[in-house]
């Protein structure tokens, strides 16, 4: 938000901005509430993106991590992270919280104070409401880095934990015109230092606490890291990629030339990290990726996020380049020390936003409105991100361990055997995992136990549920068919109506089972299980 804040009216009758609806601006409102809808769409998005890249068993538990972030970061920014971000400062170090509970004193003609412009021309209430999107979206970012190690309650209490003590104070010191960095000379446009950095360098705490993945094999390893669905990768990059210009563009706070740059060099940086990633990635590994793309345009994204409103398209352009070589080789490094960052939350996001960060003292054109690169912006940029960095890792690294104290963070070993997705919300992402769940617990009989995925010896007793129909009773009668592996039938219904017996099943013919398809059935109906 290029050191948003709020300019305090202070009187006796009045502590808090003075409402005045001729400041104003349609336009520029109307972009922001749009920007509001598309930061929220960008959390879908991850939980897509990110859902794509684990394996099948913990599809749902990541999506839940992403998805509930949006509901509870909300109720505490609604409460007090608003106040502690953009609240009257103290010290430059931490907002007041008694500034805005409740979002109070924020109304549709309360104006958000802008430093670069005179005074706002967007009410105060859509200012928080925005900044509440950014606040959802950052802690989801961390999920990545620690997939199918994390405990759901020991996350939330971190997350709880992390908004106030981690992210609240990066928006304060950056964002706020009071703020202490942002005193200095330190510029952040939408989220390079205040978002990714604070994410990213979280991710690296998290997983020196909750350790890595166990394998009993080099095969399994390999098998559980593929993405198990890289048509939700593409997707959720899509949706990034879409939600990202309201991202970086609505961070402007008006619909003007700088919003114009912002989104223009969003989707140029984007673009050049992808093709690049792509190029990179063909000559080391020989073959070009979806995956691999993906991940370079979001490279490209989280890059440029810091200087989107600050430099030319050109400087995009350079930036979209360096973003690729940089990020790709911060994944290699990420191996060559075996961290297991399972989605390249720092490598990506953490390393990304900490590059732009730094550029911004080498590409920044005043003319734009934002700082003029020079030496003394370079290093001031450079000591700000730093400086954040080591302090997201320390905090984040000692409230995972706090959290410890109150709940397990990492699961128990049969937790993570079964999928955190069954262990942890008793559901599966997909029909046929929860079919082979249940049939390998006896679920399907009393006399049937299967322990393999094509059981040589179980046979299994179908189990047909009907509903007692009203007019007139409807009869099912199966048939016998010889390519049948078991003796279960398929249903055949008869438009005869017999009255003795209202219901007849023939005999079952028993058959020597082979490891092909088996069909169970329960009171939803006829599955298939693989």
């Amino acid at each position: 938000m290029s050191a948003l804040a709020y300019e305090h009216v202070a009187t006796k009758d009045a502590p808090w901005p003075v409402a005045d609806c001729d400041m104003i601006n349609g336009g520029d409102t109307a972009w922001v509430l749009v920007s509001m809808a598309l930061v929220l769409f960008m959390t879908p998005g991850l939980a897509f993106f990110y859902g794509g890249l684990v394996h099948r068993g913990s599809v749902l538990t990541i999506i839940m991590q992403c998805i509930v972030s949006m509901g509870l970061t909300a109720i505490i920014w609604f409460f007090l992270g608003f106040s502690l971000a953009f609240g009257e400062s103290a010290g430059g170090i931490i907002g007041n919280p008694a500034s805005y509970p409740l979002f109070l004193s924020l109304d549709p003609c309360t104006p958000a104070g802008y430093p670069m412009q005179s005074s706002g021309t967007i009410p105060g209430l859509l200012f928080a409401g925005y900044q509440m999107m950014f606040a959802c979206i950052t802690p989801a970012l961390i999920t990545g880095a620690f997939a199918d190690r994390v405990t759901f309650p020991a996350y939330l209490l971190f997350i709880s934990l992390w908004i106030i003590l981690v992210y609240c104070p990066f928006a304060h010191w950056i964002w706020n015109s009071n703020g202490f960095l942002n005193q200095w000379g330190v510029w952040d446009f939408a989220g390079g230092i205040v978002v990714h950095i604070s994410a990213g360098f979280a991710a690296l705490a998290s997983i020196f606490v909750v350790g890595s993945r166990k394998y009993a094999s080099e095969e399994e390893r390999t098998a559980l890291q593929v993405p198990h669905n890289r048509t939700f990768v593409a997707l959720g990059t899509g949706m990034l990629w879409f939600g990202w210009f309201g991202f970086n563009g609505g961070s402007a706070l008006s619909a003007g030339g700088m919003a114009v740059f912002a989104v223009v060099n969003t989707c140029v940086s984007a673009g050049v990290a992808m093709f690049l990633w792509i190029l990179i990635e063909w000559a080391h590994v020989g073959k070009p990726s979806v995956v691999g793309a993906c991940i370079g345009a979001i490279a490209g994204l989280a890059t440029i996020t810091p200087c989107a409103g600050f430099v030319r398209p050109w400087a995009a352009f350079v930036i979209g380049v360096v973003a690729a070589f940089f990020c790709y080789g911060c994944v290699l490094l990420r191996d060559v020390f075996k961290w297991d960052d399972a989605l390249d939350v720092w490598a990506v996001h953490g390393m990304g936003g900490w590059i732009g960060s730094i550029l911004i003292g080498v590409f920044a054109d005043p003319i734009l409105g934002g700082p003029a690169a020079s030496g003394e912006q370079f290093a001031k940029q450079l000591a700000a991100a730093v400086g954040t960095a080591v302090y997201s890792f320390i905090v984040s690294f000692v409230l995972l361990h706090l959290v410890n104290l109150i709940t397990p963070v990492v699961p128990s070993d049969a937790d993570i055997a079964e999928g955190l997705d069954s262990s942890m919300h008793g559901e599966h992402a997909y029909d046929e995992d929860a079919i082979k769940a249940k049939a390998n617990k006896g679920g399907w009989g009393d006399d049937q136990e299967i322990t393999s995925e094509y059981p040589q010896q179980a046979h299994v007793q179908p189990q047909f549920f009907t509903q007692e129909p009203q007019q007139p009773p409807q009869q099912f009668v199966q048939e016998p068919m010889q390519h049948m592996a078991y003796s279960e039938m398929p249903l055949k219904a008869y438009s005869e109506y017999p009255q003795q017996p209202p219901y007849s099943y023939p005999p079952m013919q028993q058959q020597q089972p082979q490891p092909q398809q088996v069909i169970y059935t329960d009171q939803q109906g006829l599955y298939n299980a693989y």
